[in-house]
């Protein structure tokens, strides 16, 4: 879901990956240090240039390997507000209970950010002019902890504990989805239906999903290392 990669260094995987028949000439930044702090990756000296129109904050970039999963579901993601992909919600969702039920049930997955209960009306898209209740993430500043924020495992935990705590708040999208027509949205996210499965199996735990994870973000670091033009 987060490559961590620069541009210069996905296309030297992707290169070699492909075998693509390009040369690349690469211009390394000078002082540049993904790992340094506060930016870690985007020095706070540089002003915030949205890759999207709506990720309008560092911050959104943060959270969004993990809000991105918003868009498989019928919950709003925060389009039509200031702060998107850093909040969600719906008319019908109890903000407080979540937040309760994920701190109780996955306290290793919210460390790294503060999490806000909030009100929205979005502007457009889902639930538009409609008053949604719902979380922020706040990642940045100092409740900010770059090692142990963990969007993608936060937004996971939050469908699973809204599934068994209120029933019928979440449901998957219907395709189609972007270019695909076939597979559920949310499938397409998270690159196949073993995800979706852990979330709706009321006896899949957290270790479960983490043995899943795991196995592909050690074999990613490894593969990835070649190609790394700066300190990890």
């Amino acid at each position: 879901m987060r490559h961590g990669l620069t541009l210069a260094e996905a296309a030297l995987w992707m290169k070699a990956t492909f075998k693509l028949d390009v040369e690349i000439v690469t211009v390394p930044v000078e002082a540049y240090d993904p790992t340094r702090g506060p930016g870690f990756g985007w020095p706070d000296s540089l002003p915030w240039v949205n890759p999207s129109p709506n990720m309008p904050t560092l911050a959104a970039a943060r959270c969004y390997p993990g809000t991105v999963l918003f868009e498989g579901v019928n919950l709003s993601e925060g389009r039509g507000t200031t702060r998107p992909l850093e909040l969600f919600g719906s008319p019908t969702l109890n903000a407080e209970a979540l937040k309760a039920a994920l701190l109780q049930k996955y306290p290793a997955w919210t460390k790294g950010c503060a999490l806000r209960t909030c009100y929205f009306e979005p502007t457009f898209d889902k639930f538009k002019g409609q008053l949604c209740a719902g979380l922020q993430f706040h990642a940045e500043g100092e409740v900010y902890d770059h090692e142990a924020f963990r969007p993608y495992r936060m937004v996971l935990g939050l469908f699973k504990v809204l599934r068994s705590t209120q029933p019928g708040v979440l449901q998957w999208r219907d395709p189609p989805y972007e270019y695909e027509a076939e597979r559920l949205p949310i499938d397409l996210l998270n690159g196949g239906t073993e995800i979706r499965e852990w979330i709706e199996d009321p006896t899949a735990h957290a270790s479960d999903l983490e043995r899943m994870l795991e196995t592909d973000e050690k074999r990613w670091k490894e593969e990835r290392k070649p190609f790394l033009l700066y300190a990890e």
